[in-house]
């Protein structure tokens, strides 16, 4: 017995990557920044009561620390 299964719509808040990647590109130069966009850095002493799960803590480790 074949089991076939109906392609799955797509809700509208679901894009992906490529998607995500053109919407920003197409956006880019609508965006301004100062001539000097470059944040000071931040003490870590002064970044306290943030909380985030082991699992976000890892890909943002892996975003930043490339």
């Amino acid at each position: 017995m074949a089991n076939h299964t109906a392609p799955r719509e797509r809700d509208e808040s679901e894009i992906t990557l490529a998607e995500l990647r053109g919407d920003c590109a197409r956006m880019a130069p609508h965006w301004v920044t100062p001539s000097d966009a470059a944040p000071s850095p931040v003490s870590p002493a002064l970044i306290h009561r943030i909380v985030v799960s082991p699992a976000s803590a890892r890909l943002a480790d892996a975003v930043i620390g490339g």
